[in-house]
């Protein structure tokens, strides 16, 4: 089983005990202004989509992590690598990407995660580059994406949605553990 601690979270893999309060935060539409439609998620499709997240782990080799509080044990949202199929221009790619509950923003904790996933993407999987897709006019995203050092790679439009995208990524040469 794949766990990776920072110093005040656990990243690992699913289980049963986080569906509830992960659809919670699938359910806030604060948090889910940024997210595909924008459209709240409920409990079944916050189900269907975590065990994809699982298949991807088994498939690939990795996923989306489940984020711990280390102190308290609640679960904080997700951060991880996928294959974002649903921007054919930039394959072949591994996206590293990130949801936290809106209780949870601003301390760090997105930062903290996405930065252990980096490690691991690069160092662990041997990955030789990690993009990440974010919603132009997203600011605490685009912040995370800076504090990893990305750098801008393109500008593009969802192909389903119509919105602005902008692609950053880094490879192994620029990466600074």
């Amino acid at each position: 089983m794949t766990e990776i601690r920072t110093p005040r979270l656990i990243l690992r893999r699913w289980d049963d005990d986080d569906l509830v309060p992960m659809a919670d935060i699938n359910a806030d539409p604060q948090v889910m202004r940024w997210v595909d439609d924008s459209s709240p998620h409920d409990l079944e499709r916050t189900a269907e989509a975590i065990e994809q997240w699982e298949e991807e782990w088994d498939e690939e080799g990795f996923g989306l992590f489940a984020v711990e509080l280390l102190a308290s044990g609640e679960l904080a949202g997700f951060t991880g690598l996928s294959v974002p199929e649903f921007l054919p221009e930039v394959m072949p790619a591994v996206a590293i990407s990130w949801r936290l509950g809106s209780q949870f923003w601003g301390q760090g904790y997105a930062s903290e995660a996405a930065q252990a996933t980096l490690e691991f993407a690069l160092q662990d999987r041997g990955l030789d580059r990690v993009i990440s897709i974010s919603r132009a006019g997203d600011d605490a995203s685009e912040n995370v994406i800076r504090k990893l050092g990305m750098v801008l790679e393109r500008e593009t439009v969802h192909p389903e949605y119509g919105f602005p995208l902008r692609v950053h990524s880094i490879d192994l040469t620029e990466f600074q553990a």
